[in-house]
């Protein structure tokens, strides 16, 4: 098992325990990424965690494949969608590139709170643009780093990592990231900060027809 993998099983059931730190923007981004859904829409979100986004997400669309590294996650996610009485989410162990999805064949990728912990983010960004079709939309909420003091976590990622005290954490730069989506054939439509210290970018982007 990989050390991520096994950090965030640990952590799975406190993780599910703890309030959401902004619920104001929380709330915003839900309601922006819904503006672009329709019923007949087929969604992936990777890296779902325990699952709240996609539940919440669930009514809008058709249907919603919800990924995750951590199978204790999953469950908690699954016990959700069961208690919320959704039945259009499947949750999958595994990775974006695990799922390998066809080739134009979702409508919307969300990839909330994860573009910071993926050693390979051009890979993942390269893949969400070959499985959306063109005029999909990969929806993301990055922590970027680069313009902060807390850059600095980038020496100390390493040692909580060994201890198992936390996942790996890549400094980010959102004119960086915002070039990467470009690139890959994005545009953006929507791109705001949020939370302390407006490190948090919250992006929809459409791949270009």
């Amino acid at each position: 098992m990989h050390q991520s993998e096994k950090f965030w099983n640990k952590i799975a059931e406190k993780y599910s325990r703890t309030p959401v730190s902004d619920e104001a923007s929380y709330q915003k981004k839900l309601s922006e990424t819904q503006a672009y859904f329709s019923p007949d829409m087929n969604v992936l979100e990777f890296g779902c965690g325990t699952g709240t986004t996609a539940v919440h997400h669930a009514p809008y669309v058709h249907h919603i494949d919800a990924i995750d590294i951590a199978e204790n996650m999953l469950e908690i996610g699954r016990s959700r969608a069961r208690d919320a009485d959704i039945h259009n989410i499947t949750f999958h162990q595994g990775t974006l590139e695990q799922f390998n999805a066809d080739t134009a064949s979702l409508d919307a990728v969300l990839g909330l709170n994860i573009l910071h912990l993926l050693p390979d983010r051009h890979s993942a960004i390269s893949e969400i643009a070959r499985i959306l079709k063109p005029g999909g939309i990969f929806v993301s909420s990055t922590v970027c780093l680069s313009n902060s003091y807390l850059r600095l976590i980038k020496w100390l990622a390493p040692i909580g990592k060994l201890m198992g005290l936390m996942p790996d954490v890549y400094v980010i730069s959102e004119k960086g990231l915002v070039n990467e989506l470009v690139q890959a054939g994005f545009s953006i439509e929507r791109q705001w900060h949020h939370g302390s210290k407006n490190i948090g970018v919250f992006i929809i982007a459409k791949k270009v027809a």
